[in-house]
């Protein structure tokens, strides 16, 4: 809070937030071609403190640890400590202009979550291809 203040209105959206503390990917493009992605350098201590916050989630029955486990299987440890430090930013972003506090959903929430995607992603595939899922519950 003493990097950031409590006068959230000189950022007039979640993304320029972001983008100030230097959490947002790169778009170094040049003739159409993407270049590079990486992060911009900054040296903004909020972020640092993000970060930190964001790799000790690895454990944690959280959402936010669940999510970290999921981006960390995908994409790596780095990009997954920016992607979750990113998400922290944002929600700190809304609890400030918005003047609320934060309710944690747990790992299940977003498990549940990730899994109604993916039987969502499943279905729609199933019948483009000329397939129908039928749904059976497992004993055991």
């Amino acid at each position: 809070m003493s990097e950031i203040g409590t006068d959230i209105t000189k950022w007039p959206s979640p993304k320029h937030f972001c983008s100030w503390l230097g959490l947002c990917p790169g778009t170094k493009i040049s003739g159409g071609r993407i270049l590079s992605g990486r992060n911009k350098p900054c040296r903004n201590k909020a972020a640092l403190c993000l970060r930190m916050a964001a790799s000790s989630l690895y454990r944690s029955q959280t959402a936010y640890g669940a999510y970290l486990r999921k981006m960390k299987s995908r994409h790596g440890p780095v990009l997954a400590i920016t992607s979750l430090a990113h998400k922290m930013a944002r929600a700190i972003y809304c609890m400030l202009s918005d003047k609320q506090t934060f309710k944690e959903m747990g790992a299940d929430y977003y498990d549940n979550l990730h899994k109604e995607r993916t039987l969502k992603y499943l279905r729609k595939r199933a019948t483009a291809l000329g397939y129908s899922l039928t749904e059976t519950q497992e004993t055991g």
